[in-house]
């Protein structure tokens, strides 16, 4: 009887040991709910290598693509709530398919902790040459001559860059038709492949490509030029003040997580977003870190959905 005893009470003492040691003790996965190769794959790492330093563990980048940015954020919302699963999330995943799914997998005041606003991105409206347009009026002559001809890509049904294009098609009264992808990345590979004629994307993945000629840009939709992209206009200058798809990224964990871990993972993510060489790497792709409370991210979200849940209602955007 007392030689079970000890037993017990030294199990009990190593349980408890290992509940003390620091978080973390291993690896932390960061799930990105787009393909690889697009605007979010480069934010995420990005913040992914400053929180491997912050953390003394590596961050390391897990992606699960699908429903506009949908996906991964349910596989980052039904992990285990012990701070080694944690997402990034899109704008759409929490602003606008709540409007357009029948169902949700998850309710994010529910489900997901929020950490912090990582990342607001501006969006372009892109072409390819071979359209032979050179300003969004072009394009939009062009469309209403060639109704149901143009396709338009996106980084999946529902996310931003669909409602971007879908916003313009609205304002614009042309007949385009919708093209989904698991990321820009992908879309952009199939636009240079001649397959699809245009896109709404976030800038800093399009800049390389419209440097070097192989798309064109006609219009930022946003309130304000950008340095990479000076001589673009943006769609209120261009005559369309309505369509304005700034794209941002937010990091989250599974609701229920020990809230000194949430301390410790937002404190880590919040010192990389603060940090020179992040704040530049984003500039350089011009994009602002954009560091917040969970109440300000919150917040945010709210506004968000006040301003796309009735364009999901004019438009009828459906996500299946």
């Amino acid at each position: 009887m007392i030689r079970r005893a000890l037993i017990a009470l030294m199990l009990v003492a190593a349980s408890a040991a290992a509940w003390a040691q620091p978080f973390p003790v291993r690896p932390v996965k960061l799930i990105v709910p787009f393909a690889a190769g697009g605007a979010a794959d480069l934010f995420a790492r990005t913040l992914a290598a400053g929180m491997s330093t912050e953390l003394g563990q590596q961050v390391i980048i897990e992606v699960h693509a699908g429903a506009g940015g949908l996906t991964g954020v349910d596989v980052a919302a039904k992990s285990a709530p012990d701070g080694y699963t944690i997402g990034f999330s899109g704008a759409a995943a929490l602003s606008a398919i709540p409007f357009m799914a029948s169902k949700m997998p998850f309710d994010w005041r529910k489900d997901l902790a929020l950490l912090t606003i990582v990342v607001r991105v501006p969006e372009a409206v892109v072409v390819t040459p071979a359209l032979g347009v050179s300003s969004l009026a072009e394009f939009v002559a062009y469309a209403r001559a060639n109704p149901g001809k143009i396709n338009f890509g996106s980084a999946g049904a529902g996310s931003i860059t669909h409602l971007g294009a879908e916003l313009l098609k609205r304002e614009a009264k042309i007949d385009i038709a919708h093209v989904p992808y698991r990321g820009v990345g992908p879309a952009i590979t199939d636009m240079l492949g001649g397959h699809i004629q245009m896109l709404v994307g976030d800038v800093p993945f399009l800049v390389p490509h419209v440097h070097s000629g192989a798309i064109k840009a006609l219009a930022i939709t946003s309130a304000a030029r950008v340095a990479a992209l000076p001589d673009v206009p943006t769609t209120g200058e261009a005559g369309y003040g309505a369509v304005n798809s700034d794209n941002w990224y937010g990091l989250v964990a599974p609701a229920g997580t020990p809230a000194a871990i949430l301390k410790k993972l937002r404190d880590a993510a919040v010192r990389t977003l603060q940090a020179e060489e992040l704040r530049a790497k984003f500039a350089a792709q011009s994009a602002a870190p954009s560091p917040s409370t969970p109440e300000e991210f919150a917040a945010f979200i709210m506004a968000e959905q006040a301003k796309w849940g009735p364009v999901v209602a004019a438009t009828g955007v459906k996500l299946e």
